[in-house]
């Protein structure tokens, strides 16, 4: 999709889905600690959760693999 290839929409998802809710710290922060920690009591929703806040970082990461590589 066109829209997943434009860099000001995906790094307002990072900054929106990416990180919400901000307080007291980003969700995916406090999931990608947990996970570190060695994930002790995560079930499947905390996955998805992962995923789900984690899908616009992958698709910037994604974006700049292929402007660095030039596809």
């Amino acid at each position: 999709m066109k829209i997943f290839k434009d860099f000001k929409i995906v790094i307002i998802l990072c900054l929106t889905l990416g990180l919400a809710p901000f307080f007291p710290e980003p969700h995916i922060w406090g999931k990608l600690k947990w996970v570190y920690g060695g994930a002790k009591g995560m079930e499947f929703m905390d996955w998805f959760d992962i995923l789900l806040h984690g899908f616009p970082f992958l698709l910037l990461l994604w974006l700049i693999t292929l402007k660095i590589f030039k596809r």
